[in-house]
């Protein structure tokens, strides 16, 4: 039987866990695809400035440093330029049809030079393609033709094309682009080699003409570009891994590129320089292997252990979870959990053995198909009533069960999730057949007593008024491990823990001190002691009987351990689904652009008094031109409708944005939008920053003033008309237009756009809090240049001075700064 049979999996588990268990890479992976567009975009650079270097007729950017032998050809620098852009355009992913299409023609360009080339050499006849874009005035080795690309480059360049064109390919695997890649990276290092190392016969093959040192760099580049080109595949996908594996791979891959190389370029240097000769090179090359892949071995152990660790403590869960199977197992009581639907999740073996049937023709399968067909539709009608009343059921009956009608006691509650929703019902039947027989047979004699109290479900204790145990119940053999019969005689608190003795007698000599005590249930750091000396916690209920001359205490005494770990796993998936609610909030509310010619810095506050969900967004919109677009808005409400309706706008708000709209037709439609909604209310202000024009323009429904710090003035709130929430036009069937107001905006000013959270308190003036935010915004930027850094200390600034204390605060706050650069900073788009 497996594991998922014998511990089925609860609703309400985690369901956000990857099944596969791997570590979640999504940094590892954005970074191997910038690193790879960026490669991309250098090799088609250096073919750029190569083929300019031919129409100019410019040495340097066709052959590189001077006295070098090889210069670039002008079909290498166009088979570059076009094998650069494939790459780049393969980066973007087969999402982007025409960006395929266009990168398969690109590298079929530089597949075609090749061939022709290739042909050339195999024929020995010139086909006129080597100088027909430009003649040759670099030739300076006999063998070949003017203009003809050198053997090493047109091999380079076959396998570049091939590469890329199989990284365009998903139907081919990413190991076969990756290992082209490779190779051109190797044959574009060999270059680089052979100018380090002065070692000119990597630089060529036999007599023909070599390859440049430009386009050396250009393949290595070329390689990594198309190596990563699909880093979540194939062999970048092992190096892109956020495991230990991953970092592993990372770093010997790093040490073997980088430390070879170095180690033997200082041992050229030195005896180049006479330091030693070439024995002693070798032994210092072969000493500097040895400690730098030391160093790796070492590093290799660290992530090891961690693996190793990991390990151990994914076998602890496991037991951890036979163990709690062997509970239910070991528990003589009927215990099973169901579904809403009726349907068994888990079983005890005190369940198999009563239905006689064995544990997987039970799970997964309703309880009509599993009962006797009358037990069936009293066990549905029972879970009905749990789960309508929220509260749990006890009841004793008799229930035909395969074996016979038995008396049970039976216990239904509702598992709840954090939200409080019933997800399942569990049960407890105890089998109390015998204990009413022996209660009917006793009822006319004095053992009716001790049959009542043997048959309890929990240990009880019966003490006189010292504290002296005089009578026990069976239970407390399996609680404590102790004979009922010799407990007699001996104080209740021997039953406790040794340092915890003192205070437990403390509280039963201050009840046996009351006039007239009243039965009481005790569960707070009360502890029991077992027989083999651990310790667990209990709950204790006390009432005291005066019989004459005589006072009884009677102790009843449960074993709370499960309770206490319901309560603790109740705790962390309340924990959990908070962070879950707060997850998606951030990710409704994204992440605004970083554009380098309009620095901003942005703060964003959850409310730490409840899920941590509310509808606060902002969003930077690049607009035509010199123009900005910047919204903030404010969904009144919490939870994660307010939330969803937050990410909703701030898709419409920027998809209006874009078709170029003006703040109040903008603002118009996001009315509309929200009128189609049940009921809600938004406060919303949305700016057009023209920087070329040194102007705002701004619309606001009902939200807070945009604060404005000139370079040469005080801060001061931006006057607009302010509008009505957007859905109050809808709720109150009015048609009140948003208007609109553009105002000058010079060169350093900066714009402070907030949401109520970070100004509203309880008993303070909204105004003065607004005033002193002004004026902090003052302190902090002013004669401040445009700067990301600095705007984000002063972000810090104003939320520590408008909010102290960060733990407290019950509302969402968000709080943007935009900066537009001074007159001696030139704002440049990218």
């Amino acid at each position: 039987m497996t594991e998922e049979q014998r511990v089925p999996a609860l609703p309400g588990a985690l369901g956000a866990e990857r099944a596969e268990g791997l570590p979640f890479r999504e940094p590892a992976l954005a970074a191997a695809r910038a690193a790879a567009r960026a490669a991309s975009l250098m090799a088609a650079a250096v073919g750029a400035l190569g083929l300019c270097g031919w129409i100019l007729r410019i040495d340097v950017l066709r052959s590189g440093l001077p006295g070098t032998s090889a210069s670039m050809k002008a079909n290498t620098t166009v088979s570059l330029l076009a094998l650069g852009l494939s790459a780049f355009l393969v980066t973007l992913g087969p999402a982007v049809r025409w960006a395929v299409a266009v990168a398969r023609a690109a590298a079929a360009l530089a597949a075609l030079v090749v061939v022709l080339t290739v042909a050339e050499y195999v024929t020995g006849t010139s086909l006129g393609v080597d100088e027909l874009l430009f003649h040759d005035d670099t030739m300076r080795v006999a063998a070949g033709f003017p203009g003809q690309i050198a053997p090493n480059t047109a091999t380079a360049l076959a396998l570049g094309s091939a590469a890329s064109l199989s990284a365009s390919t998903r139907r081919l695997p990413a190991r076969t682009s990756q290992i082209l890649g490779l190779a051109v990276l190797t044959l574009g290092m060999l270059r680089i080699y052979a100018l380090a190392y002065a070692v000119p016969e990597l630089e060529r093959f036999g007599a023909y003409t070599g390859m440049a040192l430009y386009t050396g760099f250009a393949l290595v580049l070329l390689g990594i570009g198309v190596f990563l080109a699909r880093p979540d595949e194939g062999l970048a996908g092992l190096l892109t891994n956020a495991g230990t594996t991953g970092a592993l791979g990372r770093r010997l891959f790093v040490t073997a590129l980088v430390v070879p190389p170095l180690l033997g370029r200082l041992v050229l240097a030195g005896e180049d320089a006479g330091a030693f000769g070439r024995r002693l090179g070798t032994a210092v090359l072969v000493c500097g292997h040895v400690i730098a892949f030391t160093a790796v071995v070492f590093a290799a152990l660290v992530v090891g252990r961690r693996v190793e660790v990991a390990h151990a403590r994914a076998a602890w869960q496991v037991r951890q979870n036979e163990l709690l199977q062997a509970f239910m197992d070991h528990t003589p009581a009927v215990v099973f959990i169901k579904d809403l639907h009726g349907r068994f999740l888990a079983v005890n073996t005190t369940f198999e053995e009563s239905m006689g049937l064995p544990r997987d023709r039970v799970l997964g399968r309703r309880d009509r198909d599993v009962l006797p067909p009358a037990l069936a539709r009293r066990a549905r009608e029972a879970d009905r009533a749990v789960l309508a009343r929220g509260v749990p059921q006890q009841r004793q009956e008799v229930l035909p069960l395969p074996g016979g009608p038995r008396d049970c006691f039976t216990s239904l509650f509702p598992l709840n999730d954090a939200s409080g929703t019933p997800y399942a019902v569990c049960g407890v039947a105890i089998d109390v057949t015998e204990r009413v027989a022996a209660q009917r047979e006793v009822q006319r004699s004095h053992q009716r007593f001790l049959a009542l109290l043997e048959s309890a479900p929990d240990a009880i204790l019966i003490t006189d008024g010292r504290g002296v145990v005089v009578m026990a119940n069976a239970q407390v053999t399996h609680l404590f491990g102790r004979v009922p019969g010799d407990l007699v005689g001996t104080e209740v608190v021997d039953l406790v823990p040794g340092p915890r003795r003192r205070r437990h007698r403390a509280l039963l000599a201050a009840y046996l001190r009351l006039r007239d005590p009243r039965p009481v249930v005790l569960d707070k750091d009360l502890y029991g002691l077992r027989g083999d000396g651990s310790e667990f916690p209990v709950e204790v209920s006390v009432s005291a009987l005066q019989t004459g001359q005589d006072k009884r205490v009677f102790l009843t005494v449960r074993d709370i351990t499960e309770r206490r770990r319901a309560e603790t796993e109740r705790a962390e998936r309340y924990e959990q689904q908070r962070h879950i609610a707060y997850t998606l909030q951030h990710s409704l509310m994204g992440e605004p652009p970083r554009l380098p010619y309009l620095p901003s810095a942005h703060r964003y506050l959850a409310s730490l008094q409840d899920p941590g969900v509310g509808g606060d967004w902002f969003d930077i919109i690049p607009l035509d031109g010199d123009r900005t677009g910047v919204v903030i808005g404010d969904v009144m409400g919490r939870g994660l409708e307010a939330a969803a309706v937050m990410g909703q706008l701030r898709a419409a708000s920027h998809a209006l944005a874009r078709t170029d709209v003006s703040p109040c037709r903008l603002m118009a439609g996001l009315d509309a939008f929200v009128g189609d909604l049940s009921e809600q209310l938004v406060t919303c202000a949305y700016l057009v920053i023209d920087q070329g024009a040194h102007e705002v323009t701004l619309c606001s429904a009902g939200h807070l003033p945009v604060l404005a710090l000139p370079p040469d003035g005080p801060t001061r709130p931006l006057r607009v008309p302010t509008g009505v929430p957007l859905g109050v036009n809808d709720l109150y069937g009015g048609g009140l237009p948003y208007e609109e107001t553009t105002q000058p905006l010079p060169p350093g000013s900066t714009l402070a756009l907030y949401t109520d959270g970070l100004v509203e308190r309880p008993g303070t003036d909204i105004e003065v809090q607004i005033d002193i935010l002004a004026h902090t915004l003052g302190v902090a930027l002013k004669g401040a240049p445009a700067d990301p850094e600095i705007l984000d200390q002063a972000a810090a600034r104003l939320i520590g001075t408008l909010i102290p204390d960060t733990a407290a605060h019950d509302d969402d706050v968000t709080l943007l700064l935009v900066a537009l650069p001074g007159p001696e900073r030139k704002a440049l788009r990218t």
